[in-house]
């Protein structure tokens, strides 16, 4: 016997899906995402979610109870593309690069996410959960033992915040128009130094004559994490 599909028999009987029954949590991860990233998390709340979609707030408690949820829902969407690809056959160098290469991506398209880490329990989401375990497995391969392991992921994942946060640039409120200037007075405040206390400082005030190159940051500070890890991985017995 055929079964008629929810849109079948709505265009049958002249019913509408509604926008709230058309909603996926992907959906409303995202627009909780943007909203994060463009205002800041306290943002974030069910009644301005809702009305962001277009929906009453109970349309979004059928996918997230409360706001803690969402918040850990948000974590898991993101992070839904950080993992280890095991069949690949790459030594555990290169995939742990990868690894922190695409968390150091994520944060940086979305500003939101450091703060977000730290303010919810990101351990109960699959998403960071399989990333954590792929991580360990691939340090396993290295000769760390399961507890070593989990520090290191830990400085991984710290260290990749750290870079982000510190990137040689102007700071995220300062308009593009503007960038040359701020550098300008970046690099007076560090002349003005007295020389015979700071050499290296004034020195260094020269880097702000001209735009930082942001890639090339990125790249050495993922050097000098696996650096350590291999490192230390080369010393085991």
């Amino acid at each position: 016997m055929y079964m008629y599909s929810v849109h079948e028999t709505c265009t049958l009987y002249g019913c509408q899906v509604t926008p709230a029954e058309r909603l996926s949590k992907a959906t409303v991860a995202e627009r909780a995402l943007r909203l994060a990233d463009e205002e800041g998390l306290e943002a974030i709340t069910i009644r301005r979610l809702a009305k962001e979609l277009g929906v009453t707030p109970m349309a979004l408690y059928w996918h997230f109870k409360n706001k803690d949820e969402l918040l850990l829902g948000v974590i898991d969407h993101v992070l839904s593309g950080v993992r280890a690809d095991r069949s690949a056959g790459d030594p555990w160098q290169k995939q742990l690069r990868a690894i922190v290469e695409t968390v150091i991506g994520v944060m940086r398209a979305h500003p939101c996410l450091p703060d977000l880490l730290h303010s919810a329990d990101k351990t109960r989401t699959n998403s960071f959960t399989r990333a954590t375990n792929d991580t360990l497995a691939l340090l396993a391969d290295a000769g760390f033992g399961v507890e070593e392991a989990y520090w290191i992921a830990t400085y991984l994942l710290h260290g990749a915040m750290g870079l982000v946060a510190t990137r040689p640039d102007c700071p995220a409120s300062v308009p593009p128009e503007d960038a040359a200037e701020w550098r300008r007075q970046r690099r007076v405040q560090l002349e003005c130094l007295p020389a015979d206390q700071f050499p290296m400082m004034i020195e260094f005030a020269k880097t702000y004559q001209r735009a930082p190159d942001v890639e090339r940051y990125f790249a050495f500070g993922v050097d000098l994490l696996i650096s350590a890890v291999e490192a230390m991985a080369g010393r085991r017995p």
